[in-house]
C-alpha cells in the first residue's frame, strides 16, 4: 500500500465513523505538500503502517499507554487549578497502548525533520541524546510535572514569547468566520463550558493542527465580566493505530485515561465529554509552534525537557511497566534511537517525495 492508497483508505474509514469537513481536509493535503515536517505531523496513520516493518526490533519493547502522535510541536501550555502555568504534551488524540519506543522514535524523527527545514538547530545525534537523557532521568526520579513558576525559567521564556501576545491571539479569533450551523451536541457542550453570564456569544470555524485537520472542531468565544474567553470542542475517534492494525471496531478513546494517569498538573477545563474533547483556549492555553519560539534558545535543553515529559506520560502505566522499560533501555545498544529515527525519517521522506510529485 502506498501513501495515496493509505490516505484514501484512512480518510474513508474516518468518514465512515465521523463527519469530516472537506475544506479542512483539502487544507491538510496542501500542507502535506509543503514540507516533510508538516507531512509527518499530518500522517500518523501512515507512520503506524511503516513503523512495524521499518523498526521490527523495537516493536516487542514493553508497552505503555502512549501519546502515539508525538512530535516537537505537540507541546504547549495551560493554567492549572491554582492559575499556575503548566507546560507539556498538548494533544492526545491518538493515545494508544504501544511499545514505549514508538513515542521516542517519533519525537526524535520529528526533531530531525524540523532541523532539516531550520525550525530547530540541532544535529540528529544530539537530539537523540537529549531526548533519551530527559526520558531516563524522569523514569529514575518518578517524573515531575512542569510548572513554569519558580522552576524552569528557560521554558517560561519560551512559553511567554511576544508571538503569544494576548492582543494578537484575540485578534486572530476575531477574524474567524462565525458559523450558522453547528451540531446541537457540540453547541450544548460549548455553552455549558463557558462561564456565565456571557455576552457576545459566537461559535467560530477554527482550523488548527494537522493530524486532526478535517475533523469537526468548533470554537466558542464570548465576553465574560469584561474580558474574552474561548472554549473549543473537537470530535475524536479511536486511535489510527487500531485502523493500521485492522482493529477499527475495537478499543476506545483513551484521551481522558492518559490525562488521568500521567504525571501531570492538569488543566481543570480539559476533559472528554462523550466523543468530544473540551478545552479552554487562550494566549497561554494553546500549542506552541516552533515558529513562535524566540530565536535564541537552548535546543538540547528543550529536547531534554520533551524527553522528560514523554516519560511523565509513560509513568502513568505503573511501576511494573517502568521497571520493564528501564531494563529494556539498559539492554539496548548505544545509538538505537538515532538509527531507528533515521530509518523512519527515510521512510517518511520517501512518502513525502511521492506525495509532492503527484500533488505538484
Amino acid at each position: 500500500m502506498d501513501i495515496f492508497e493509505s490516505t484514501q483508505k484512512y480518510e474513508g474509514w474516518l468518514g465512515d465513523h465521523i463527519p469530516l469537513i472537506k475544506q479542512d481536509l483539502d487544507a491538510k493535503h496542501q500542507a502535506m505538500h509543503a514540507a516533510a515536517f508538516p507531512f509527518l505531523r499530518a500522517t500518523f496513520y501512515r507512520w503506524m503502517q511503516l513503523w512495524p516493518e521499518t523498526c521490527p526490533e523495537l516493536v516487542a519493547a514493553p508497552e505503555v499507554l502512549s501519546v502515539g502522535d508525538l512530535h516537537v510541536e505537540n507541546l504547549g501550555t495551560w493554567r492549572d487549578a491554582e492559575g499556575r502555568l503548566g507546560w507539556g504534551i498538548n494533544d492526545f488524540d491518538e493515545a494508544a497502548v504501544l511499545p514505549y519506543t514508538q513515542d521516542l522514535v517519533r519525537l526524535a524523527a520529528s526533531a530531525i525533520l524540523a532541523a532539516q527545514v531550520d525550525a530547530l538547530a540541532i544535529q540528529p545525534e544530539d537530539a537523540c541524546e537529549a531526548i533519551l537523557s530527559g526520558y531516563g532521568e524522569a523514569l529514575e526520579k518518578g517524573g515531575l510535572p512542569f510548572v513554569l513558576a519558580e522552576c524552569h525559567p528557560h521554558l517560561r521564556l519560551l512559553a511567554l514569547s511576544e508571538l503569544r501576545d494576548p492582543a494578537l491571539f484575540w485578534r486572530k479569533l476575531d477574524l474567524l468566520t462565525p458559523l450558522d450551523e453547528v451540531p446541537p451536541e457540540a453547541a450544548k457542550i460549548l455553552w455549558e463550558s463557558v462561564p456565565q453570564p456571557a455576552s457576545d456569544w459566537v461559535i467560530l470555524h477554527r482550523a488548527a493542527g494537522l493530524g486532526s485537520l478535517g475533523r469537526q472542531r468548533y470554537t466558542a468565544m464570548a465576553t465574560v465580566k469584561g474580558g474574552k474567553v474561548a472554549r473549543e470542542v473537537k470530535r475524536l475517534l479511536v486511535s489510527a493505530c487500531l485502523w493500521a492494525r485492522g482493529e477499527d471496531q475495537a478499543g476506545k478513546i483513551l484521551y481522558q485515561e492518559i490525562l488521568d494517569q500521567a504525571v501531570r498538573n492538569p488543566d481543570p477545563l480539559t476533559h472528554l465529554q462523550g466523543d468530544w474533547i473540551v478545552r479552554r483556549i487562550a494566549p497561554d492555553c494553546s500549542r506552541i509552534e516552533l515558529a513562535d519560539l524566540p530565536h535564541t534558545r537552548d535546543e538540547a535543553r528543550l529536547l531534554t525537557a520533551m524527553g522528560f515529559e514523554t516519560a511523565n506520560i509513560h509513568l502513568g502505566s505503573g511501576p511494573a511497566a517502568v521497571a520493564e522499560i528501564l531494563a529494556d533501555l539498559k539492554a539496548r545498544r548505544p545509538g538505537w534511537l538515532l538509527k531507528a529515527s533515521r530509518e523512519m525519517v527515510k521512510a517518511t521522506l520517501k512518502d513525502w517525495e511521492a506525495w509532492k510529485s503527484r500533488a505538484g
